[in-house]
């Protein structure tokens, strides 16, 4: 066997990339150089095993990297990126962007794709981040207050040019959400979508954790995060296999007129199947969102036995409080018998966390719905079932 230079074999153990391609003969594995075969066994647990949003393969030295919409399948790729190691002058294939990685300074517009840092401990990269109602996590609080990381205004009204003092080496979007990027994409820098808001599963969401090491250089980390992730959410799935009772629950409130729900092929409707229950929408074909009235949700949730809350109550949330919003809620079962599953947005880091933490989420609904299953130390994390 050739032995391979010494450039050429730190260029294979910074990208980090595996084939995609069919199984090689044992022959040929023997002949690969175990570097390089370390390097493929890598990517290969990179690639997603339920996130639909992105895929993973190998071409010569670059890692490629493919962005879809979870929701839609088979839809053509929203974006094709070729990542080679920073500084290196490795050609990429037509049709992909090239991006070199690892990335040192990234613009995040969501706290979903801010907990992928949070997680692998990466908050350092994190240079500007959108305006947030709240910031829970104390190192980005502290990187903000020090000026390290910077506000760069909210989607339709970004900060053009905060983004360029910043200098970021690229901006993370969410392209389906109120948008405003017209402006960034004259500056230059590079969009790069990130649609873990759209996956329809827990872990698939969890999985974009692997997206995001893919551009800190944090591959090893992310997959044994996940890896943890994935066993511990499954056990918990395990024990609501056999059930002989799931409850009914719903989710929401009125704003403005509107129920604003979710369809029942979506994340929610799968985390409550998860922790045993039944979402009041179980059998809608939709997996984004829905707009109801009121007479619609109370005709289907009337007597569910759970009612999902995520809000932020300025004060003591209670049922009494939930009462004065409107005197309707007051007819549901969920409020008569003090059914409410809580969190409270100013009291919890749920939207910088849970997006990697689903088994946390799966316990606190598991303690709520089934609380004979979970010994009395687990839960409670973000839900918690309203007491007043």
């Amino acid at each position: 066997m050739r032995k391979l230079f010494a450039p050429a074999l730190f260029l294979l153990l910074v990208c980090g990339i595996a084939a995609c391609g069919p199984r090689r003969t044992a022959t040929a594995d023997t002949a690969r150089p175990a570097t390089v075969a370390a390097a493929d066994s890598l990517l290969g647990e990179l690639h997603p095993r339920h996130a639909r949003g992105f895929s993973v393969a190998r071409s010569g030295e670059c890692t490629l990297l493919e962005i879809r919409d979870p929701e839609i399948a088979g839809k053509e790729p929203m974006a094709r990126l070729a990542l080679v190691p920073r500084g290196s002058l490795t050609a990429v294939p037509a049709g992909y962007e090239r991006v070199e990685v690892p990335v040192e300074r990234i613009v995040c517009m969501t706290s979903l794709q801010l907990s992928g840092f949070i997680r692998l401990g990466r908050c350092d990269r994190v240079a500007g981040i959108a305006s947030s109602r709240h910031l829970h996590n104390e190192t980005m609080r502290g990187q903000v207050a020090r000026g390290q990381t910077r506000r760069i205004g909210i989607e339709g009204n970004f900060d053009s040019e905060a983004i360029l003092s910043i200098a970021p080496d690229l901006i993370f979007i969410s392209p389906y959400k109120r948008g405003g990027y017209d402006a960034l994409r004259e500056t230059g820098i590079p969009l790069i979508p990130h649609l873990g808001y759209k996956e329809t599963t827990p872990l698939g969401q969890a999985e974009w954790i692997k997206f995001v090491a893919l551009f800190t250089g944090d591959r090893e980390r992310a997959m044994r995060t996940f890896d943890s992730i994935e066993t511990r959410y499954e056990a918990l799935r395990a024990l609501t296999e056999h059930v002989e009772r799931r409850p009914v629950v719903f989710s929401g409130e009125l704003r403005g007129g509107n129920w604003y729900a979710v369809g029942g092929r979506s994340f929610l409707a799968e985390l409550f199947r998860d922790a045993g229950a039944d979402y009041f929408l179980k059998d809608d074909p939709r997996s984004g969102g829905v707009i109801l009235d009121f007479e619609q949700v109370y005709s289907q949730a009337a007597e569910a036995d759970y009612w999902r809350i995520l809000n932020s109550y300025d004060g003591r949330f209670s049922y009494e409080a939930l009462r004065r919003e409107d005197e309707r809620y007051a007819d549901f079962r969920a409020w008569r018998q003090q059914g409410v599953v809580y969190c409270n947005l100013r009291e919890k880091p749920f939207y910088e966390n849970t997006p990697t933490e689903p088994e946390a989420v799966l316990a606190d609904l598991i303690r709520i719905f089934h609380p004979d299953l979970l010994p009395e130390t687990e839960g409670g994390t973000y839900y918690e079932l309203l007491e007043e």
